[in-house]
């Protein structure tokens, strides 16, 4: 159920006994840019570490502990056109504590005190933590590119959205922003985060609504005027992309991005979900058979299906010498689907392993409140479990094939090792 605290400051609960903890995610939303995406995750590591009443780590882990192992931990995000910025909270149930104790009540101020005190005096962050964080994300961003495979998946995303700026940027941001962030424009960007974003509080757990409801009226939350939600929608590209980089790297990755046209709220989206699983998906998929176990061209193949962005990306690690044979092999798989060359035997095994990983994530809180997020958002993909599952089993050879033929090649990212090849 929904609940509106303020205009566009929304209150999500979500009953459940499945869990001895209750869950809050608190989620702010904006656009998408290269900015947003660097301001908030330096905020994001801040926000995490310290505040006014607790300005060391240990200070704040300390009373962590006195709710009794309390878990609390801020991110960034990015899903199409939006970018997020999250703090969380885990605590435990109180009906499971020897003694009465309003431990969801003390976690809530325990937000309050995080995300309306922050560690600032005199219009700055302290000083020693703002360039320690900033030292840390920037040293993590570092070690992501360090990693090959993460390169290359983030080098096909720039790339593959080379028109789309704000699309191309990882949800960490940019490192050079990040180096140049001001203390005082951090402060000011984050009264503007709070002041402006759309803003979403999830609460998961064995909780009632009027129980709960009060205690998240209290935040002092103002409403705002912003604009609903868009949805990113991609366009064919009138050439195909392709970067070739040259590193040491013992195995070369090639990475392809496609289009599909197909997005998280469309009437293919379960056909494309199949679409994918037979395609690069799974372990009995025609990438992972044919690529790597058949023809062993590769030390791994797989495909990724992105909704919210209508794109779908191929990763593979592979000998470099073999790249032409391995890019006509893949083209040869979508190929086949496109013609819906697809056994009944896979088609079932496709949808009987979407159907067990939907189960698996029904166990997740994360996912149950990111379902509750989209939902109220997109209203149309509301359903209940049978109703996916059935949407899931009516998908035919054919509503594979069409989505098949949707798909295009937009960019090819291929990353060439100059190092000792591994034989």
């Amino acid at each position: 159920m929904t609940i509106s605290l303020a205009e566009n400051v929304t209150l999500h609960v979500i009953p459940t006994k499945k869990y001895k903890t209750t869950r809050v995610l608190i989620r702010f939303a904006t656009d998408v840019t290269k900015e947003n995406a660097s301001y908030r995750t330096l905020l994001s590591s801040l926000l995490e570490t310290s505040s006014a009443n607790y300005p060391t780590n240990k200070q704040m882990n300390e009373h962590l502990s006195e709710l009794y192992g309390a878990s609390f931990g801020s991110g960034t995000g990015k899903k199409g056109n939006q970018h997020f910025l999250e703090v969380s909270l885990s605590v435990v149930n109180e009906k499971f504590l020897p003694r009465k104790e309003a431990v969801l009540a003390a976690g809530i101020d325990f937000l309050e005190q995080v995300l309306f005190y922050p560690n600032v005096q005199d219009g700055q962050f302290d000083k020693a933590q703002f360039e320690r964080e900033k030292r840390n994300l920037m040293a993590y961003i570092q070690s992501i590119y360090d990693d090959k495979q993460s390169r290359a998946g983030l080098s096909l995303q720039a790339l593959y959205f080379e028109d789309y700026p704000e699309q191309a940027i990882p949800s960490f941001g940019d490192y050079h922003i990040i180096k140049n962030i001001e203390n005082e424009a951090l402060v000011s960007y984050y009264h503007q985060m709070l002041r402006e974003d759309q803003i979403d509080i999830m609460v998961l757990g064995d909780v009632e609504e009027e129980s709960v409801r009060p205690l998240f009226e209290s935040l002092p939350f103002q409403g705002r005027s912003i604009s609903a939600p868009s949805f990113f929608v991609d366009t064919v590209a009138t050439s195909l992309k392709e970067q070739t980089e040259c590193l040491e790297v013992k195995q070369g990755k090639l990475n392809m991005g496609y289009q599909t046209g197909v997005y998280y709220y469309d009437e293919d989206y379960f056909a494309a979900q199949v679409f994918n699983g037979l395609f690069g998906g799974f372990p009995h998929s025609k990438l992972f058979m044919n690529v790597r176990e058949k023809e062993s061209m590769a030390y791994y193949a797989s495909s990724h299906l992105d909704t919210f962005r209508g794109m779908l990306t191929v990763q593979t690690g592979i000998d470099d010498r073999l790249k032409d044979k391995v890019m006509t092999l893949i083209d040869a798989q979508l190929a086949s689907l496109q013609l819906g060359e697809i056994s009944q035997e896979d088609l079932f095994q496709t949808k009987e392993m979407l159907k067990n990983q939907y189960r698996l994530s029904q166990d997740n809180p994360s996912v149950m409140m990111e379902v509750s997020y989209l939902s109220h958002y997109i209203p149309n993909m509301v359903m209940s479990d049978d109703d996916w599952f059935n949407k899931i089993d009516a998908v035919e050879v054919a509503d594979v094939q069409r989505v098949a033929q949707r798909v295009k090649k937009q960019a090819i990212y291929f990353m060439k090792g100059v190092g000792e090849r591994v034989s």
